[in-house]
């Protein structure tokens, strides 16, 4: 009698809970993460689908919507079952707004990268992307626009080293006095992380008043996704929240020219990365190699010892002048000294 007392109460417990589907791809970016900041994922302009849709804020958009709409209701009556599937909640809108909310976005979008003619961006160096302007090489069924977004920005990375190591390594000032070199790679991608004899390089990177949205969308992205694909924008967060614990090191990266900062305020970079990965699961990381890699190099304490040389003694040129010339002035005295005792001994 017991046990069927629990399984109605099971059976109730799962009739309760919200239906899922694999149909579902646009999902809420959970409490968690939003809480860390929460203005990061609300759209600033225009809203795009219903999560946002009836916001005042967004009512001059609306209009300019609107004038990209006309006749395409009887295709999208088809379609509005399969529409519906791709949400992870139930939408409480009734059809005639749903359907009319996503004719309007829908041509909207199709206006905006008709507009731009889908030309590439003229800030190309910038390894996060503006989304006017899809390669060709994109070819299979996007789920929302994120989707889209991301697919570009990681089309034709390499697969994820089959490597596997915990992401921990020393900061960029305390790497700098083990000897490591920093190296700026213009117009490279997130994949464009490398360290060779001792330099890492890093692709340059425009941190600008957006950034952070966009890191953190990606991120929520590929925190939701369904997917085993490569997280690239995660491993990327999490290696520079590694490489940065203060302003020093922004200062560092800055100076290495791996930093384009348009903010001006080094302290809000730093405070950027260190949050960022606030409540993101991590599994294997893309930049595993590099790891392991970075932390052998600073464990070898003739690297240490050798950089901390070049700190003292050859910093400048004058220092490394006033080497030469005391070793110079040291190998006359031991010539002379040498000499003398030749002299003497005849």
């Amino acid at each position: 009698m017991v046990q069927d007392h629990v399984s109605i109460h099971i059976e109730s417990m799962l009739c309760s809970m919200p239906p899922t589907s694999p149909d579902h791809s646009i999902f809420r970016v959970r409490h968690q993460l939003r809480e860390v900041n929460e203005k990061a994922y609300d759209p600033e302009i225009l809203a795009i689908g219903p999560y946002h849709y009836g916001n005042d804020k967004f009512k001059f958009m609306e209009r300019r919507k609107e004038e990209s709409v006309d006749g395409y209701m009887p295709t999208l009556r088809e379609l509005e079952r399969q529409a519906r599937n791709c949400y992870a909640e139930t939408i409480d809108l009734s059809q005639e707004k749903f359907l009319a909310m996503m004719l309007i976005d829908g041509c909207f979008i199709v206006e905006l990268f008709r507009k731009y003619n889908m030309k590439i961006p003229t800030d190309k160096d910038d390894p996060v992307l503006h989304i006017c302007g899809i390669p060709n090489s994109i070819r299979r069924k996007r789920e929302h626009l994120l989707h889209l977004y991301h697919e570009w920005c990681t089309s034709g990375l390499p697969e994820t080293p089959e490597l596997n190591c915990i992401p921990v390594m020393p900061s960029a000032i305390e790497l700098r006095e083990s000897g490591v070199r920093f190296k700026a790679v213009q117009g490279g991608q997130l994949s464009d992380i490398k360290f060779k004899n001792g330099t890492l390089e890093l692709p340059v990177l425009y941190v600008e008043d957006n950034t952070e949205s966009k890191f953190r969308n990606l991120i929520a992205y590929e925190q939701h996704r369904q997917s085993s694909d490569i997280n690239c924008f995660t491993d990327y967060a999490t290696f520079m929240d590694c490489l940065i614990n203060s302003s020093k090191d922004v200062e560092v990266l800055r100076r290495a020219g791996i930093f384009k900062n348009y903010l001006g305020n080094d302290e809000v970079v730093a405070q950027m990365f260190n949050k960022i990965g606030d409540h993101v699961a991590i599994s294997d990381s893309y930049y595993s190699e590099i790891f392991q890699n970075v932390n052998a190099h600073c464990n070898k304490r003739m690297n240490v010892w050798m950089a901390k040389l070049r700190r003292k003694y050859f910093h400048s040129p004058w220092a490394s002048l006033s080497v030469l010339a005391a070793i110079v002035l040291l190998l006359l005295t031991a010539a002379q000294t040498i000499f003398t005792i030749l002299s003497y001994t005849k």
